[in-house]
């Protein structure tokens, strides 16, 4: 079942299909991120607590959601390299690694300008905040690993063990203001029960959160890329691709 895979680790196969998928999600992110943006800032209610202060929740939500669901399809890639040996599943937890870490770093530093006039406060040390500043440094540390050894397929294991290891600590984000008590309000998008927040607030969240997912997809897309060249600079197909570069 899992044949598909080794049909993709071919690195100039990978190369076209991710070249495909680009602009589609390039496309699609720009329209989501624009309509959802435009829609939650300008068109959106106001809260009837926190005033026009809540709009911060339009970036700050999806990034925070997002630095999750990227940590998830990094280990992912990485569990797919150790376990199948498949390279380009390791390009591909490289491409995403960054940008997860600067995700992170953007969810962190919208909740610190929300929490200012929420809380009173920028910073407080409960669970949801400090399990997501060691989100960051979980991606700072994956990046390192990558960076730390000239041996790539050494540096894509280390790297790739961490990555994994890591995945617990997502659970701890997702489910934490549940678990301890915390300053960090509870989830405002439920599956099983009724929203807290009205259509025309939710709404313009939930395209946010597709058109980052998007973003992601489309910025790791051009770093996936970018390292499949890197890694297979002496591939004909990659100097004859180079060469059709330099005759336009």
């Amino acid at each position: 079942m899992w044949k598909w895979l080794h049909t993709y680790a071919d690195p100039e196969r990978a190369y076209k299909l991710s070249g495909t998928l680009l602009p589609w999600f390039a496309c699609l992110a720009i329209a989501f991120i624009g309509l959802g943006t435009t829609w939650g800032l300008l068109f959106a209610p106001m809260d009837y607590q926190q005033g026009d202060s809540f709009r911060i929740i339009y970036i700050h939500v999806p990034a925070a959601s997002m630095s999750m669901a990227t940590y998830m399809a990094m280990a992912s890639a990485s569990f797919v390299g150790l376990v199948w040996q498949i390279k380009s599943a390791d390009w591909a937890a490289a491409a995403i690694a960054p940008i997860g870490a600067i995700i992170t770093f953007i969810a962190l530093l919208t909740g610190a300008a929300w929490g200012k006039p929420m809380w009173g406060t920028w910073w407080v040390w409960d669970a949801r905040l400090t399990s997501e500043l060691v989100l960051l440094f979980l991606y700072l540390g994956v990046i390192s690993l990558y960076a730390s050894f000239e041996d790539k397929v050494l540096a894509a294991r280390a790297a790739g063990i961490l990555a994994i290891v890591g995945v617990i600590n997502v659970p701890i984000i997702k489910y934490s203001v549940d678990w301890w008590s915390s300053l960090h309000q509870p989830s405002t998008i439920k599956i099983t029960e009724k929203s807290t927040m009205t259509n025309e607030m939710i709404f313009p969240l939930l395209i946010n959160m597709a058109g980052f997912g998007l973003m992601i997809g489309a910025i790791t897309l051009v770093r996936y890329r970018a390292e499949i060249l890197a890694r297979n600079g002496m591939r004909p197909w990659v100097r004859e691709l180079a060469t059709a570069e330099e005759a336009k």
